[in-house]
């Protein structure tokens, strides 16, 4: 099966990055799909596991966990699912990724696509959904008891995959005040469309921009990237005994200064389910079609942006290449091979 992969940790403009290459069909276990894929969608994820995890020796690694396609074959103990099924899911962080012709999965971690988007539309948002609504519902708990009403929302870096899902749910699910950063025009317009009360500029002090708006404090902060940049801002943008989650990797955070607010944080990580086979990992899959429902009643739509072609390795590079620029807004997908 056609495939793209790399074999060392390479910068993307570099000819061998990512490359075209043959592989195996996988073999499936009894919990396992193999998904004929139709259409993928790049994250950052990619591009931090391509720069940093080396593979084995002269071993291929396959990256991509975002997919749609169809079901062509179940293992032995599947019940969600049948042959025929269009499907869309993030997948297993440890396992071979989904950039490739034929892929496995786990039954658990995957949904039935909405019947109102394509397999382009689709590819775009798994991995983006599970992260927000993990953060949103299971991390801050912002539903825990009641809508919160006169509660508000913080997400730094709105305009990216994660926040332009965030945004929606956080509008249309619950009864906060959202306020999204973002940087640029086109993204501020962004993050505005996609349903934010207000949009502010991250690369001005936080607590001076939501002052600015007429806001003193936020009850919760999302921070998506950039978040060791921002945390002096964050914990003094926060009410006291208000709520911090993040998903990205600040190498160091002094969490000392949460202690004067009785802040709490919270990580986000949604490959944790996969990575340690937690006894609740077909929540995903229960998500998923929650967020299926969602799309078909057209109360979430899918955050596309940029379309960039079939799925091989040159555009794969300049999807890479788009990510790492840290300019990108919504989302990159890729069909067909």
């Amino acid at each position: 099966m056609k495939a793209i992969a790399y074999y060392q940790n390479l910068p993307i403009d570099h000819a061998e990055a990512l490359l075209d290459v043959e592989l195996p069909e996988p073999i499936i276990g009894e919990h396992d799909l193999l998904v004929e894929v139709k259409a993928i969608s790049v994250n950052p994820v990619d591009v931090k596991v391509r720069a940093n995890m080396a593979p084995p020796a002269g071993q291929p690694r396959v990256l991509g966990w975002d997919a749609s396609g169809v079901v062509r074959a179940v293992g032995g103990k599947v019940s969600l699912f049948q042959p025929g099924d269009r499907v869309w899911y993030a997948g297993a962080l440890q396992r071979s990724g989904a950039n490739s012709e034929l892929h496995a999965v786990d039954e658990r971690i995957v949904g039935k696509m909405p019947d109102s988007l394509d397999f382009e539309t689709a590819a775009a948002l798994p991995l983006t959904a599970i992260t927000a609504w993990e953060l949103l519902f299971d991390r801050l708990q912002v539903l825990a008891n009641g809508q919160p009403a006169g509660k508000k929302l913080l997400i730094v870096g709105a305009a990216g995959g994660v926040g332009s899902i965030l945004i929606q749910l956080a509008r249309r699910l619950t009864g906060l005040t959202v306020i999204g950063t973002a940087s640029r025009p086109e993204t501020q317009a962004w993050v505005k469309e996609l349903g934010a009360h207000h949009v502010i500029d991250h690369r001005q002090p936080l607590s001076q921009e939501l002052k600015r708006i007429g806001i003193e404090h936020v009850d919760y902060v999302a921070s998506l990237n950039q978040t060791e940049q921002h945390f002096a801002e964050i914990v003094e943008a926060l009410a006291p005994q208000g709520k911090l989650a993040l998903i990205d990797d600040p190498a160091a955070l002094d969490v000392r200064a949460l202690k004067a607010k009785s802040l709490s944080l919270h990580w986000e990580f949604m490959y944790t389910r996969s990575m340690f086979a937690t006894e609740d990992q077909i929540v995903q899959h229960t998500l998923l079609t929650e967020l299926a429902r969602l799309v078909d009643a057209g109360i979430v739509k899918s955050t596309v942006a940029e379309r960039f072609g079939a799925i091989n390795a040159a555009n794969l590079k300049r999807a890479h290449a788009l990510l790492e620029s840290n300019t990108a807004k919504g989302k990159i997908v890729l069909s067909g091979f």
